[in-house]
């Protein structure tokens, strides 16, 4: 008989046996908690620690390396567990549990290697675990037992050699602490109705599992899950799966789960609390619960959440033309959690501000967070969970993927928000930042760069988010979005339960039946791997008056040597779609460094005899008594239009001028994404020395004119780095003078529609064009708005239990207000953080606090981050970004940072996410000679402690600066007198 077979058996007989090894376990456990108890231990009694062998230096022991052999293949787990939400006689909160593993041999080996991180293993004559075989196997005896500290095995040797094609079981009983650092198996803590309240719950990706209970912590590495959730009366137990069985004791509780799919270990996720839910179920019978505190459900903060995950599942299951593949859906809103949100099959965690809605406080924007993420977090119940990757270093196509099909799930959620539009916005123009310079790499790292659990954690960056999102949309633009989801479902279907690496996806986008008229220049591989293996992306440049069209790779620093070598020189395959004058035209394909297109050209050129030339404004030259006349028609190109391709776009001077001509006659004309992209290209070309900048400058003249949300974000980001750049030079009062004369006819428009800014318009993207209108006429000083603004707060502040300040700006009344009052104002804002029971509106608050331009308050604010008292662990590097933000923050908030690497790094551990964002935050505005030593000798004290997923980010930082410093040289001045010239 077949291995399925032999492990479906194998499962039955688990399943069936599975509620009296609880039953036992719980009895167990019991003893041994009550035993530790009245011994005034922390740990179990007959637990001890496992020896730590230092790893050499170099090593070619399987135990030194991070990757595990390819010798043994886990198939299911059963792993029980018992959170303790009180602390025990040594003032710590614990969890228990045992856990057994059925793996199959697939080489000859004595060797056992199995993840085990900050566990304490209970000893069985002399070894911390106990073999066997299975199906009359005798599993040969345990020679010795370590723990291998710098990879993280629990390592066994064997007397004797397991057999390939043969089964066992090995079993472990363990105790770790419930510790409050988002990791693994972790507390969370938070206050309801006066009583503090303590919750158990997971966070697994990438490389906690291993912290919760011993397992094969790779996403390669699937099996069958069977989990038991041992938890006190009055609390409820979660896990992937639909509970089947649930036992009531004196004081505990028992349930128990069903078996989960076949699934990774990063997947599995269980929480015990006493939150509550609301539920329904959709047409085919899949039970959707949302899990929250029972304050937040009471007040209805999950209805939106509830109501838009019905219809996203169901736009899913079409798209995929796959089922959901499991019976319920729950989602969970945690006070504490280090991501946005997670997506545990089955049982999705989430930030409350990704989950919770409450129309009362919550902004617009807040509504359009919730139904991006939970689309996000749904796409992956396919596209990550049902088909994972491999291997880390194809992180990309798990959350790439996801990225890019949000926005389609959320488009269909809420179909009148023009949701896709914004992938300009939220992931083009972000991966488009960070891929300009040489500290990039590529989407596809090769596998070898990423082992370490910091360095895979490095990989969930903008790269592998907002990059893949970009290049997988450019790939179903040019083979049309039916191909792309039929070549998915077939991909889905081959691959379900298991795992694939990209050249897979590859392979079964290429079998489809292309559409009809759409030919491909090469093969789907031949295109896409050199979009996926080499960093960067190219910029393409188009002279109307020759034809010509080249592509060059990108970089913001042209100098700038690229160490990272590429089989494709950096040249890419790219898709253009273009139209001129308005007119749509044919897709162009280049496919080498340069080529011509006759149809690009935007002139003619006449040859007439000299005298037929007089008078004519045109240029003419004379060639043998003739004259060559060179007539310009008045056709624009515009390249890249719908921004469906992954490449910034050039022209020749004459086409930047009619483009500049057409936006200032009549810009709606062109796309609205491609005013975005128009903006953004042109910025990101000068500051890169290609364009002048103040042709780039230009681009923002006609913005008296505009009224569209995406331009005018594309706007406002590109002029917040140059006010970064210059807020503490000359430059920044001419430009404030400018900015100011742009931004007021929107400010007035928004002022008359909304009656006075007494209402709020009812378009989605409106609304966010009102903030912007509000936020920069503040800040430029238009006149009324800082007026406006304090009034509101005042006026709140006189009755704080009747905030009249709407939602979507508060914000920036917060802000605004508490920046121009002193301490009453700054400490208003604190009581009133302290007291709001809506995670989005404590957001705004905490974010507004750090306007504040009182030296003192924003040192005790930092002094607060290091409190979880006052700012949560969640929120702690967060919040220094804010003050960072902050023109008199920034010198604070670096000087902390510096002063308390240590501590921050101790505190979040090697593997956190925190570090990147943290980084980049706080040298943003970096761009003097001193700062950049600055930055260096920061990298080069830290060397020994290390920086985590902010490794890359520090070097990135050091680029950014260094090539800030040189673009300053030569175009400070040419900034400066463009805005006085302008503003005057």
């Amino acid at each position: 008989m077949g291995k399925g077979y032999y492990i479906s058996k194998h499962l039955a007989t688990a399943a069936m046996v599975l509620a009296a090894i609880a039953l036992v376990t719980i009895i167990a456990l019991s003893v041994v908690y009550n035993r530790e108890k009245s011994k005034n231990a922390a740990k179990f009694s007959k637990a001890t620690t496992l020896p730590v062998f230092p790893t050499p230096k170099t090593s070619n022991e399987p135990w030194d390396k991070y990757r595990l052999p390819d010798t043994l293949s886990p198939q299911y787990y059963n792993v029980t567990l018992w959170p303790r939400l009180v602390k025990n006689a040594n003032g710590m909160y614990i969890f228990t549990g045992i856990s057994g593993v059925m793996f199959t041999c697939e080489k000859k080996t004595d060797l056992i290697l199995i993840h085990s991180n900050k566990l304490n293993l209970t000893v069985f004559k002399g070894h911390h675990a106990k073999l066997t075989g299975l199906s009359g196997v005798t599993a040969p005896a345990i020679k010795t037992t370590w723990f291998q500290s710098e990879t993280q095995y629990l390592v066994i040797q064997l007397e004797g050699k397991l057999k390939p094609g043969k089964d066992y079981w090995l079993y472990t009983e363990f105790t770790g602490e419930l510790a409050d650092d988002l990791e693994g198996f972790y507390r969370s803590e938070y206050m309801e109705n006066g009583e503090k309240k303590i919750i158990a719950i997971t966070q697994m990706q990438a490389t906690y599992a291993r912290k919760a209970f011993p397992c094969f912590d790779e996403p390669g590495m699937k099996a069958v899950f069977h989990i038991t959730l041992i938890h006190d009366r009055g609390t409820t137990a979660l896990s992937n799966s639909q509970e089947i069985s649930k036992t009531n004791n004196p004081s505990l509780n028992l349930t128990i789960f069903g078996p989960t799919k076949r699934m990774s270990t990063y997947l599995i996720a269980f929480v015990v609390s006493d939150f509550t839910y609301i539920d329904a179920k959709d047409k085919k019978g899949v039970l959707v619960r949302i899990w929250a505190r029972k304050k937040a459900i009471e007040d209805r903060q999950g209805d939106y959440a509830l109501n838009i995950t019905q219809p996203i599942l169901e736009f899913f299951e079409k798209y995929y033309n796959t089922s959901y593949p499991l019976s319920k859906s729950d989602q969970i809103a945690l006070p504490d959690f280090n991501s946005g949100a997670m997506e545990n099959w089955g049982l999705v965690a989430y930030r409350e501000t990704a989950l919770l809605y409450d129309p009362r406080t919550s902004a617009n924007g807040n509504k359009q967070r919730i139904v991006t993420v939970v689309s996000h977090e749904l796409a992956h119940m396919w596209f990550g969970n049902l088909v994972t990757v491999k291997w880390w270093n194809d992180l990309w196509l798990n959350e790439g993927f996801a990225s890019y099909v949000e926005y389609l799930g959320a488009d269909y959620a809420e179909p009148t928000w023009n949701m896709k539009d914004q992938t300009i916005l939220y992931d083009l123009q972000s991966a488009f930042a960070v891929d300009s310079l040489t500290s990039s790499h590529p989407l596809s790292r090769k596998e070898e760069e990423v082992n370490t659990p910091s360095e895979i954690s490095e990989m969930f960056n903008t790269i592998s988010y907002s990059k893949g999102a970009a290049v997988l949309k450019m790939l179903s633009e040019f083979l049309t979005e039916p191909v792309f989801a039929k070549g998915l479902s077939n991909y889905l279907k081959q691959f379900a339960f298991g795992s694939s690496v990209h050249s897979d996806l590859w392979e079964y986008l290429q079998k489809v039946d292309q559409t009809p008229g759409i030919k491909l220049p090469y093969s789907v591989h031949e295109i896409m791997n050199r979009w996926i293996l080499q960093m960067g992306f190219p910029v393409v440049t188009i002279d109307t008056r020759t034809g010509n069209v080249s592509q060059k790779h990108f970089l913001l620093e042209p100098e700038a040597v690229v160490d990272r070598k590429s089989e494709f020189n950096y040249e890419w395959f790219v898709p253009i779609k273009w139209m001129k004058k308005g007119q749509v035209q044919d897709q162009l394909w280049l496919l080498q460094k340069s080529g011509t297109v006759n149809h690009l050209k935007s002139l003619y050129t006449l040859h007439l005899p000299q005298g037929l030339a007089t008078g004519l404004t045109c240029s003419a030259n004379e060639i043998t008594g003739h004259s060559v006349l060179v007539l310009y028609k008045n056709e624009w190109v515009l390249a890249n239009l719908h921004v469906s391709g992954y490449f910034r776009v050039n022209y020749d001077l004459g086409n930047w001028e009619r483009l500049l001509s057409q936006l200032e006659s009549n810009h709606q004309v062109i796309p609205v994404v491609n005013r975005a992209q128009i903006l953004d290209d042109a910025f990101n070309l000068a500051r890169a020395s290609i364009i002048n900048i103040t042709l780039a400058l230009r681009t923002t003249k006609y913005l008296l004119h505009e009224r569209e949300y995406i331009p005018w974000e594309a706007a406002l980001r590109n002029l917040n780095y140059f006010f970064q750049l210059f807020d503490r030079s000359e430059v920044y009062g001419a430009m404030q003078a400018y900015l100011k004369k742009q931004v007021k006819p929107l400010f007035e428009y928004f002022g008359t529609i909304s009656s006075n800014w007494t209402t709020v318009p009812s378009g989605h993207t409106d609304q966010f064009t009102q903030i912007i209108a509000l936020s920069l006429a503040c800040s430029t000083g238009v006149e009324g708005c800082r007026e406006l603004t304090r009034s509101w707060f005042k006026k709140w502040m006189q009755n704080p239990p009747n905030n009249a300040i709407h939602p979507n700006l508060r914000s920036t009344v917060y802000c605004n207000a508490i920046a121009a009052g002193g301490a009453e104002e700054w400490n208003f804002g604190w009581q009133m953080f302290q007291k709001a029971t809506v995670a989005a509106e404590a957001v705004k608050l905490r974010s507004a606090l750090a306007c504040t331009k009182v030296p003192w308050l924003l040192n005790r604010y930092l002094e607060y981050t290091m409190n979880p008292e006052k700012i949560r662990k969640q929120d702690a590097t967060s919040t220094i970004g804010y003050i960072a933000s902050n023109i008199i923050g920034q010198p604070l908030a670096w000087d902390f940072i510096r002063a308390n690497w240590d501590y921050f790094f101790k505190l979040y551990g090697t593997g956190s996410f925190i570090f990147s964002g943290l980084i980049r935050d706080v040298t943003y505005r970096f761009c003097t000679p001193f700062e950049l030593s600055q930055l260096k000798r920061f990298q080069k004290d830290n060397a020994e402690t290390g920086f985590g997923s902010g490794t890359q980010a520090l070097q990135q930082a050091i680029e950014k600066t260094t090539a800030k410093i040189k673009w300053l040289e030569g175009n400070k001045e040419p900034v400066l007198q463009w805005f006085l010239s302008e503003s005057a």
